[in-house]
């Protein structure tokens, strides 16, 4: 069986474009880190309830039942429940809402260090917007599932 071979010009445009190693995603213009969980085991389920929580307000509001939190160094630093409908924003999503509240409280775009916690798995504009947010773990479920670091996913 033949090997494919790559010319040496080809195998650095794609090493370039996209370097996999310890987890990170590295390109030229933005280094993502995305580390192990720095939130202790036993201390997730608290966030898990607050996400939960969030869930419950959307549905009183009327909304899709969708909770999240952002977590630094064990502190919420972001919160939001879904309000597609009650907006009207299509991309009120309720890890966009969290994402975008701890931006705010936060005061930068790169929110590195920090974890999101869901009530149930991120559809793929949250996980993105996880992801260019710099956020290093994604947890979801009342069984807080590990789901990783947020990954790109092409369009």
């Amino acid at each position: 069986m033949a090997k494919a071979r790559l010319s040496s010009g080809r195998r650095r445009l794609i090493l370039s474009a996209l370097r996999l190693g310890g987890g990170s995603l590295v390109s030229a213009s933005a280094v993502f880190s995305l580390a192990g969980a720095t939130t202790p085991a036993s201390a997730r389920p608290r966030f898990m309830r607050r996400a939960f929580e969030l869930r419950q307000m959307a549905l009183e509001r009327g909304d899709h039942g969708y909770g999240a939190v952002i977590v630094r160094d064990g502190a919420v630093v972001g919160e939001g429940g879904n309000a597609v409908n009650t907006s009207p924003d299509p991309t009120a999503h309720s890890e966009v809402q969290a994402i975008r509240d701890a931006a705010r409280r936060l005061g930068t775009a790169r929110l590195t260090g920090c974890e999101l916690f869901a009530n149930a798995r991120p559809c793929p504009m949250g996980e993105m917007a996880a992801y260019w947010a710099g956020i290093e773990r994604i947890y979801y479920g009342e069984s807080i599932i590990d789901a990783g670091a947020p990954r790109y996913t092409a369009c």
